[in-house]
């Protein structure tokens, strides 16, 4: 029965809305102009969506699954983490808080 759950839509983009739920937040921070705080979010929702890869099957990843799983998951995580250091590094700016 668990596997019927996956098959339908909603449960197939279920990891996708998951993921773009941080990502709507992390741009709600940096429309409120804590662009550090959105930009970190934005970040960790990468690594949400690296985690996700690798937890969930093929079919159940839906929309977060682009190509092969390891390469998926690397550079998921890999961007992830570069975007969160870039928003740690970052020192004054127009919108600095």
């Amino acid at each position: 029965m668990p596997e019927q759950r996956w098959r339908s839509a909603a449960g197939q983009h279920l990891p996708f809305a998951l993921v773009l739920a941080v990502v709507g937040l992390g741009v709600l921070r940096v429309v409120q102009y804590h662009w550090r705080q959105g930009a970190v979010l934005i970040g960790v929702a990468l690594l949400l969506a690296a985690l996700l890869r690798v937890l969930v099957t093929d079919e159940q990843a839906g929309l977060i699954a682009i190509r092969s799983r390891g390469v998926d998951a690397l550079l998921y995580s890999g961007l992830g983490i570069a975007v969160i250091g870039v928003a740690m590094t970052i020192i004054g700016g127009p919108l600095s808080r």
